[in-house]
C-alpha cells in the first residue's frame, strides 16, 4: 500500500513481526469504534456527479448528503464515489453515513478560493491559527456528528493546496487556511484506506471529538508546503492512529489542546491517544505533542514508529503562557534515520494568539517516558529544556541509542530545569538525568 524507501519498509515489517512474536497477535484499534454495515447505498452519479475533472460537483455532493441526512435510512447510507476526478467546493458530511472512494476515485478541491465559506474560530484558539478572526471551512467538514466513515479502495482526496501555500508565502491570506478534513464535536469516526494529498493546511483534524480511528491512510504533501501537519488530534479523547504512511511539510502527528488563555478557559484536554506503526518523513517532527497544549495532554502512547529524513524524531513542546499540562506520555520502539535532532522536549516553542496571554500561566510537564529508541545518522541526540519556574519532572530515558553525532563543539545532549533518570542511553545523557537517586523515574517502565 505504501511507497516507502526499501530500508524503511523492511523496518516497518520487522516491527510488525516483533509484535506477532511478542504478543501472539497484532494490537489494533479494533473496538474503539464499531464497524457499521450500510444497508442503503447511493452513488454520487445518482445526483448528477460527473468525474471528468472539469465539471463542478458541489451541488451533487450537497444534494446526496442532504438526502442521506433527511431520509435517515436504518443503519445509515453509503455514498459511493466511482472512478473519476470529481471537482467540488467544500461540503459538510452528516451522521450515519459512509463516504466511499473507489479505486481511481479522486475528490478534488476547487481552486476558487474566493468561494470558500468562512466559519467561526475554534473557542479553544480564540482566533484563526494563522490570522485573526474566522477561518476557512475545511474541504470536507463535519460538526456534531455521530457514526461517520471515510473509506474506500485507496481513492484520493486532493486539496490542491498549492494556491493556498502561495498565498501564505506572499502574505495575502485574509483568514486561516482550510484543513483538508475536520471533524468537530463528533463521536464514532473512522477514516481508513484513503490517500490524502496536498492539503491547504493541516490534513486531518479531529477537534473536540471522541472515539476516532484513523488507520491505513497515506498522507502526502511536498516538504516545503507550509503547516501541512498530517494528523492533529486536538482536545479529543480515545483517538487511535495506526498503520499509516505520512510525508508532509510539517509534523506527521501532533497532539494539541488549545492555545494560551483560550485553551485554558475552554479546558478540554486531549487524552488516551494511541499512535502505532506510523512511518514517514517531515522537515519538522515525526511525533509531536504541542505546542498548543493549554487544555492539557495526557495518556499518550506512541509505539513502533519509523521516522526518516526529518528535522526532529520526537518533539514535546510548550511555552510560557500556555498553562495546561503534559503528563503520562510514552514513546517506545522508534527507529529514526537521517534526523537533525533525535529527541527534543522544550518549554520555549510556539507563538501566542495575542498579547493577552498570562506570562504566569506556566505549563506542567511530568511523566514522560522515552524508551527503546534507535537512530542512525542523527546529528544531535537531544535537548530537554524546562522552565526555570516550572521544571520538567519525572523524565525517563531508557535503552536509547542515537548514532552519528556531530563534533565535540556540539554536545550530544543539552538540558536545563529538568529532573528524571536515564538508563542505557548512548551517547551519555546530561547529568540531570543520570543521578542514581532519581532512578525511580523509570521504575515502572520495565
Amino acid at each position: 500500500m505504501f511507497r516507502t524507501q526499501p530500508l524503511v519498509s523492511v523496518l516497518l515489517c520487522c516491527f510488525t513481526f516483533w509484535f506477532h512474536i511478542s504478543f501472539g497477535y497484532l494490537i489494533t484499534c479494533s473496538g474503539i469504534v464499531p464497524t457499521r454495515y450500510r444497508n442503503d447505498k447511493v452513488s454520487i452519479t445518482d445526483f448528477g456527479g460527473v468525474g471528468d475533472g472539469k465539471t463542478l460537483n458541489t451541488k451533487a455532493f450537497r444534494e446526496a448528503i442532504y438526502r442521506i441526512q433527511h431520509l435517515r435510512r436504518r443503519g445509515g447510507t453509503l455514498l459511493y464515489v466511482p472512478p473519476g476526478v470529481y471537482l467540488t467546493e467544500s461540503f459538510n458530511l452528516t451522521s450515519h453515513m459512509t463516504l466511499y472512494l473507489a479505486r481511481g476515485a479522486v475528490i478534488k478541491a476547487t481552486q476558487d478560493t474566493w468561494t470558500w465559506p468562512l466559519v467561526a474560530p475554534l473557542p479553544s484558539y480564540g482566533r484563526g491559527r494563522e490570522r485573526p478572526g474566522g477561518r476557512y471551512m475545511s474541504f470536507i467538514h463535519g460538526d456534531g456528528l455521530r457514526d461517520v466513515v471515510i473509506t474506500g479502495e485507496n481513492g484520493t482526496i486532493d486539496g490542491q493546496g498549492g494556491i493556498w501555500w502561495n498565498m501564505w508565502r506572499q502574505g495575502n491570506l485574509q483568514f486561516t487556511r482550510p484543513n483538508l478534513v475536520e471533524f468537530m464535536n463528533s463521536r464514532g469516526i473512522i477514516i481508513s484506506n484513503v490517500i490524502f494529498k496536498n492539503s491547504p493546511f493541516w490534513n486531518i483534524h479531529p477537534v473536540y471529538c471522541s472515539n476516532v480511528v484513523i488507520r491505513y491512510v497515506t498522507i502526502l504533501a511536498p516538504t516545503d508546503s507550509p503547516n501541512t501537519d498530517g494528523i492533529d488530534p486536538d482536545s479529543s479523547s480515545n483517538v487511535c492512529i495506526e498503520d499509516s504512511f505520512i510525508s508532509t511539510g510539517d509534523d506527521l502527528v501532533a497532539v494539541k489542546s488549545g492555545w494560551d488563555e483560550y485553551g485554558i478557559a475552554y479546558g478540554r484536554p486531549s487524552s488516551h491517544i494511541t499512535i502505532r506503526r506510523v512511518t514517514g518523513s517531515s522537515p519538522f517532527a515525526g511525533i509531536a505533542v504541542g505546542s498548543e497544549t493549554s487544555g492539557g495532554v495526557e495518556h499518550v502512547l506512541a509505539e513502533n514508529i519509523v521516522i526518516y529524513n526529518s528535522g526532529i524524531g520526537v518533539n514535546i513542546k510548550t511555552n510560557i503562557g500556555r498553562g495546561g499540562f503534559i503528563k503520562n506520555i510514552t514513546v517506545s520502539q522508534v527507529f529514526m534515520e537521517n534526523v537533525r535532532t533525535g529527541i527534543k522536549i522544550t518549554g520555549d516553542t510556539g507563538d501566542h494568539p495575542d498579547n493577552q496571554f498570562n506570562p504566569n500561566a506556566l505549563p506542567y510537564v511530568k511523566g514522560v517516558t522515552l524508551k527503546n529508541i534507535w537512530g542512525v545518522k542523527v546529528q544531535k541526540a537531544g535537548s530537554i529544556q524546562g522552565l526555570k519556574n516550572a521544571p520538567f519532572t519525572n523524565i525517563c530515558l531508557s535503552k536509547i541509542n542515537l548514532h552519528g553525532m556531530t563534533g565535540p563543539r556540539s554536545p550530544p545532549w543539552k538540558c536545563s530545569d529538568v529532573s528524571g533518570a536515564a538508563i542505557e542511553v548512548s551517547p551519555s545523557p546530561c547529568a540531570q538525568l543520570s543521578s542514581p537517586q532519581q532512578s525511580g523515574s523509570c521504575a515502572n517502565h520495565f
